[in-house]
C-alpha cells in the first residue's frame, strides 16, 4: 500500500492508500460521518461508511478531536464537488495521539494578539497555510531566477562591525568585548562578491531596529539582495523588474488553489510583464502635487505617499534619481546633477509601499572617502569596502528585495506579520 500526500491524490485515483496527518473536522449523517483531513500539502474529506469502514474506524465518529494525529487508510475517489477535487473511502482509521483539550483556534473570531501568541498553532489554518505556501514560491522563483541568469551566492554574515543604512536602526550585540550590530543588509560584501564574481546575491534575514508599528514594518525580515559589476542604473532597474515579473509568472502557475484560498483577485497580478514604468523623484513629486498632496520636496515618501503614486499605474512603478541627502553614503551622484543620487525604489500597485530598494554605487575611492566623513561615519571598519575602489573598481549596482513585502502584495493580505513563520516586531519575542 502506497503512503501517499493529498497534493497527490490524483495520482492514485480507484487505489487505496495510506495518508498520514491530522484530524481537521468531523460531521455525521445517520449511518455515515466525515473526516475533514489535513496532511500539510492540502485538505481532504474522507467518508466513513458503516459496512464499509472497519467496526473500530466507525466507532470513532463521537471520539475524534480536532488535531488528534491519525493515519487513515483508503480507497481515493474523484469527487468534483470536494476540496481538491478527490475524496476518500476511509476503511480504517489509526489513532497515533489523541488531543484531550480543546484546541485554542476554534472557528470563532480571534483577536490579532491571541493568534500571535497562539502562532505556533495558527500556522495549521487554511489560510495562514496558503501564505506560507505562496512565500515558498516566491522564494524557490527567486533562487531559479539568479541562478538561470548566472549568479552566484555568496552569503553576508549577519554580525557586521559597520552600519549601512544608518546607525540608528542598528541592534548592537556585544561580540567578545568590542560592539557589533546585527546585520541592516549584506549589499556591502555583495560588492565585494561582484567584483570576484561578477554577478552575485545573498539572500538571508536583516534586522531593523526601527520603533515602528505599522502594517508594513517587522524587526526581523528577509532580503535577497543581487549586486552586478559593470551594471549602471538603468539596467539594474531592467533586472529589478525581470525578477519581479518572473516570480509572479511561478507564483500565478504554482499556487493557483492558494491565491483562491486567500481570495486574492489575480487578475490584479496578471499582465506584469515589463517594462514597468520609470519616473524620476521630481515627477514623482509633480504627481503628488497634481493630486494635492501636502508632501514636501526633499523627504522620503511615507505609505500615503507611495498610495497614492501607485495608484496612479496598474504595475509596480520604479522612482529613481532621488534627492542625495537623504539616500545612503554610498549612492552614486547623477553625472548631470551632483544633488541627485542613483537611487531606485520599486512601489508596489494596490498600496503596498516599497518592495524594492537600490541603486548605482559610488565606485570613485576620494568621493566615497569624502562621503564616509561627511556622514560621521569611522573610517576604519569601512577600510575592507574601501579597497574594493582601489583594487579594480568598476561601476557596478545592485538592489535589495524584501521578501515579506512582496509576499504580503502578491497574497493581498492586510498585515506584513501574516507573511513570516514567526514575526518579530517591538512588542513581540516569542514564539
Amino acid at each position: 500500500m502506497d503512503k501517499v500526500t493529498i497534493e497527490n491524490l490524483s495520482d492514485y485515483d480507484g487505489k487505496e492508500i495510506e495518508l498520514r496527518g491530522w484530524v481537521y473536522n468531523t460531521r455525521s449523517i445517520g449511518k455515515i460521518w466525515f473526516i475533514i483531513f489535513r496532511d500539510g500539502t492540502g485538505l481532504v474529506q474522507g467518508v466513513v461508511v458503516k459496512g464499509e469502514a472497519s467496526n473500530e474506524a466507525f466507532a470513532l465518529k463521537q471520539k475524534l478531536n480536532q488535531e488528534d494525529s491519525v493515519i487513515i487508510i483508503g480507497t481515493v475517489k474523484k469527487e468534483p464537488r470536494s476540496v481538491g477535487g478527490y475524496e476518500l473511502g476511509i476503511k480504517d482509521i489509526i489513532i497515533v495521539n489523541h488531543v484531550t483539550e480543546e484546541y485554542p483556534i476554534s472557528p470563532k473570531e480571534h483577536g490579532a494578539d491571541f493568534l500571535m501568541s497562539n502562532r505556533h498553532l495558527w500556522l495549521r489554518s487554511k489560510r495562514q497555510n496558503a501564505i506560507m505556501r505562496v512565500r515558498h514560491q516566491v522564494v524557490k522563483a527567486i533562487r531559479d531566477f539568479f541562478d538561470i541568469n548566472g549568479f552566484t551566492l555568496i552569503d553576508s554574515p549577519i554580525f557586521t562591525g559597520n552600519a549601512v543604512e544608518g546607525t540608528t536602526t542598528l541592534f548592537e550585540v556585544d561580540y567578545f568585548e568590542r560592539s557589533a550590530y546585527l546585520t541592516q543588509s549584506g549589499q556591502l560584501y555583495q560588492e565585494a562578491g561582484a567584483t570576484a564574481f561578477g554577478k552575485t546575491y545573498c539572500f538571508g534575514p536583516t534586522f531593523r531596529a526601527e520603533k515602528s508599528k505599522t502594517r508594513r514594518h517587522l524587526t526581523e525580515f528577509w532580503m535577497v539582495e543581487p549586486e552586478m559589476a559593470y551594471v549602471d542604473i538603468d539596467e539594474n532597474m531592467t533586472w529589478a523588474e525581470n525578477l519581479v515579473s518572473y516570480i509572479l509568472d511561478k507564483v500565478l502557475a504554482k499556487c493557483k488553489n492558494e491565491l483562491n484560498t486567500l481570495e486574492r483577485d489575480i487578475s490584479k497580478l496578471e499582465n506584469m510583464k515589463p517594462p514597468f514604468p520609470r519616473i524620476t523623484y521630481d515627477e514623482a513629486f509633480k504627481l503628488l502635487k497634481e493630486r494635492g498632496s501636502t508632501f514636501e520636496y526633499g523627504n522620503d515618501f511615507g505609505a500615503p505617499d507611495e498610495t497614492i503614486l501607485s495608484n496612479q499605474f496598474d504595475k509596480p512603478i520604479m522612482i529613481h534619481r532621488w534627492p542625495a541627502e537623504i539616500k545612503a553614503f554610498y549612492m552614486k551622484r547623477d553625472s548631470g546633477n551632483n544633488d541627485l543620487a542613483l537611487g531606485v525604489d520599486m512601489i508596489a500597485p494596490e498600496g503596498y509601499g516599497e518592495i524594492i530598494g537600490g541603486g548605482q554605487r559610488e565606485d570613485n575611492i576620494e568621493v566615497l572617502t569624502k562621503r564616509i566623513r561627511h556622514h560621521d561615519l569611522p573610517l576604519e571598519p569601512f577600510q575592507w569596502y574601501l579597497d574594493l575602489r582601489k583594487y579594480g573598481s568598476v561601476p557596478h549596482s545592485g538592489f535589495g528585495m524584501g521578501l515579506e513585502r512582496t509576499v504580503a502584495w502578491i497574497c493581498g493580505t492586510k498585515h506584513i506579520r501574516e507573511t513570516i513563520p514567526f514575526p518579530r516586531t517591538m512588542t513581540r519575542l516569542e514564539p
